[in-house]
């Protein structure tokens, strides 16, 4: 259904979902993004990773016309940021981190508030309301008072209005922060959905196992620069595909990381032998962590 839009409106002719180049924002005495280059694919889901303060919101506002650049420059499906800001905002969508329904509507009325506001003609907003809450799987729901619906659905709601006017691109920030496991799980499965669909996906969390379920590239950010660029294993790749972990004097854990799980194992045999530890695979947060210096934190941003 959502494929068959983007066909009907042509996107499909844009070589690049998203392209950056030289993008730098300063605010005052602050830089928080400084001559930044990235190229994402359609139809790609894209992570974008870093801790607070590391530039993530500013890059999202410059992409979503939010946040005008000191200098360089930013283009969405073909189209200048800055100069054709309109055309951008039909093709994206942004599905924020917190709830921004009319909780005295219900849902179907909350979509159908958006998509007046999106001037979508009245003879196909019923149809692709019907289509987009099948999507997502909230047709039973639709009746129902938003504020009455749980975390998940609401969530789930949100990406269908999102879709509403036919966005090429979906910007998902924290999309499931306050979820628990099972309803995270669901959630991933709807992005996987809509990325089989043809939509790009640029994904923010701080969550870095869902990134590497979700993502087939990731982007690293800290203190306004990309400091790494790729595969989650071809991320794990630079620090290494195994990891020791030992507990030091019973009080902290140390990690050190090798290519393979033979030189951990050879490594670990050399330990004395009153030190625990154990071998595992990396993982993406390993990355992140040997990069930074820093663990993904769920709030604040620059």
């Amino acid at each position: 259904m959502v494929s068959k839009y983007l066909h009907q409106r042509g996107y499909w002719a844009v070589e690049k979902a998203i392209e950056i180049h030289n993008l730098t924002k300063r605010y005052k005495d602050v830089c928080a993004v400084e001559n930044l280059n990235l190229s994402i694919e359609n139809g790609e889901i894209f992570g974008f990773l870093g801790p607070n303060g590391a530039g993530k919101t500013t890059t999202i506002r410059a992409l979503t016309g939010l946040a005008k650049p000191t200098s360089g420059s930013v283009s969405v499906c073909g189209f200048n940021v800055a100069s054709e800001p309109e055309k951008v905002k039909r093709v994206i969508g942004v599905v924020q981190q917190h709830f921004t329904f009319d909780l005295d509507l219900n849902l179907r009325e909350n979509m159908e508030l958006h998509a007046r506001l999106h001037h979508i003609p009245k003879n196909i907003r019923r149809q692709r309301i019907d289509e987009l809450l099948e999507f997502v799987s909230l047709t039973k729901q639709s009746e129902r008072l938003v504020e009455d619906l749980s975390g998940g659905m609401k969530k789930a709601a949100m990406i269908a209005r999102a879709l509403l006017h036919q966005p090429k691109i979906i910007f998902l920030d924290e999309p499931t922060v306050g979820l628990d496991v099972q309803i995270r799980r669901r959630m991933w499965d709807l992005i996987r959905k809509l990325s089989r669909s043809g939509t790009t996906i640029f994904l923010t969390t701080h969550y870095i196992e869902e990134a590497e379920a979700l993502c087939s590239r990731v982007g690293i950010v800290n203190q306004g620069h990309l400091i790494a660029l790729g595969s989650p294993s071809e991320l794990r790749g630079q620090v290494g595909l195994a990891t020791v972990e030992m507990l030091v004097g019973g009080e902290y854990t140390r990690y050190e990381h090798f290519v393979d799980r033979q030189e951990a194992l050879a490594y670990m045999q050399c330990l004395p032998s009153d030190v625990k530890a154990v071998v595992r695979d990396s993982s993406l947060e390993d990355v992140f962590v040997k990069l930074t210096g820093k663990k993904v934190e769920a709030d604040g941003d620059a």
